[in-house]
């Protein structure tokens, strides 16, 4: 009895030694099958308020769907260095990658690239329209579309054949060019001409770069812009150097300062391209796409107009970086 209890023993721990290993080797398959994703967010003029609503949901998707996130970029416009970010992502072993595609053919080689080697692509907040790329999908505004419907609702307040400065925040990015090309051509429908100015992306410097204009053609009297630094650029200089004198500008997207202004009647519109969306939805689709081949779409991000009417209610979202 005692050589067979001595033998039953090492049975029983011969069998548990089998099945701890059993049970480890099983937990190893369930960690490499259930990798966390990793996914970056690659964007010019990285230090713009404006990516402050796109990275709030690009947290919260990255939440909801138990993956990381990183979001970089260069301080601005430099398509270069971009490019190169993307080729050190694909050398740090990122598994997805959405970028802002902000010019139509210089990402085309790194996007390939990063295709090549099996790694998905999706464009956020710019995209590459005009000429082929291999990226999946882009969620982003309908461009020239929004630059139309700003051109639509300031001609209604700028008398005919009047004159009006339009303004860059930055030169090459194909965001800016497509709205600035879609509000002229409705301008120049209504006889309207125009003056353009590049404002850089330092808020004190652009306003200057404004009031400097205005200054030199008094017959301007309505400053239309493409972007949120000159947006709220140009109300700042107007408030600041014209205020009173029937001065006014409309623009592009959200912040305190273009809400607050708006409010006080010195910004006229400007046009919403819902940034939250923009960080939420590409991380939705890189992880649907790493984990089920679920194939991303692209998605139009909106061209809202936030007046004196509805600034109220926006403003209110703005403070928690959903607008």
């Amino acid at each position: 009895m005692v050589k067979g209890n001595k033998t039953m023993r090492k049975l029983a721990f011969v069998i548990g030694i089998v099945c701890a290993i059993v049970f480890l080797a099983g937990c190893q398959t369930v960690q490499r099958r259930e990798k966390r994703l990793r996914f970056i967010f690659i964007t010019p003029c990285v230090g713009e308020d404006f990516f402050r609503p796109v990275k709030k949901g690009m947290l919260d998707a990255s939440r909801m769907m138990g993956v990381e996130c990183t979001f970089t970029g260069t301080e601005d416009v430099d398509v270069e260095a971009q490019a190169e970010l993307v080729r050190r992502a694909l050398a740090d072993g990122y598994d997805g990658i959405a970028i802002s595609l902000i010019d139509p053919v210089a990402f085309d080689d790194v996007v390939q690239e990063a295709v090549d080697r099996g790694i998905p692509v999706v464009a956020f907040n710019v995209d590459d329209h005009s000429t082929p790329n291999p990226r999946l999908s882009a969620v982003c505004q309908n461009l020239y579309q929004a630059g139309r419907s700003m051109g639509q609702g300031a001609a209604e307040v700028i008398p005919a054949r009047g004159k009006v400065l339009m303004t860059l925040h930055s030169e090459g990015i194909s965001a800016l060019d497509d709205r600035l090309r879609g509000a002229q051509e409705v301008l120049k429908e209504k006889g309207i001409t125009w003056e353009v100015v590049v404002t850089g992306i330092v808020p004190e410097k652009a306003v200057g770069v404004i009031a400097k204009a205005l200054k030199a053609d008094p017959e301007i009297k309505m400053v239309l812009c493409t972007g949120q630094v000159d947006t709220e650029a140009a109300g700042l200089a107007i408030e600041r150097e014209f205020k009173g004198k029937g001065y006014a500008a409309a623009g592009f997207d959200l912040s305190p300062e273009i809400l607050r202004l708006i409010k006080a009647g010195v910004i006229k519109f400007t046009i919403d391209q819902q940034p939250y969306i923009q960080g939420f939805y590409p991380v939705m689709q890189l992880a649907l796409y790493c984990r089920y081949g679920i194939r991303p779409s692209s998605m139009d991000a909106g061209a809202g107009m936030i007046t004196k009417e509805n600034v109220a209610s926006v403003t209110e979202l703005s403070k928690k970086d959903y607008r």
